[in-house]
Formats: structure tokens, sequence, C-alpha cells
């Protein structure tokens, strides 16, 4: 699946079969993190995680936070209304 987003050496993923809410799924090679977006005011909400530490979470998150505008367009390109 192509990353709708690059942060650092994490791939941000929006699968096109999914189910609402709107989320993106951070993979890395040692884990995963699934966060639900609330689009369009955020903040972005931690569903659930393996294999990344507290303060990767915490970046992450900000991360997140910072491009939600463009994440939930391309949710929204990818599935309709958020």
């Amino acid at each position: 699946m192509p990353a709708v987003l690059r942060i650092g050496g994490l791939r941000v993923v929006i699968y096109p079969s999914e189910h609402r809410p709107a989320h993106v799924h951070v993979k890395a090679a040692e884990g995963e993190a699934v966060f639900i977006l609330h689009c369009a005011d955020g903040p972005p909400e931690l569903r659930e995680s393996y294999g990344f530490g507290r303060s990767d979470l915490g970046g992450i998150k900000d991360a997140l936070a910072d491009r939600l505008t463009v994440l939930c367009a391309e949710w929204s390109s990818i599935h309709g209304r958020h």
C-alpha cells in the first residue's frame, strides 16, 4: 500500500477498504500504530499500537496533528466523507 505521508522513516497509510471513523496506520519495521483522525478539528487519538515507545507515539501524534488537514483530505478522496 502506498504511503499518503512519510514522517521520518515511518509510512502513514490509508487502506482503500477501510471503515469509518477516519483513521491512519503508521508503519515502521518494528511496529504499527493506528490513530483516529477526528476530522476536521482533531486532535488525532491513538487507537492501538505495538512496537512503539510512549515518546515515539507522542511525536507521531504531534506530526499527524500538524498534517491533519492533508490527512483528512486524503481520507475523503479515498472514502468520501469522514
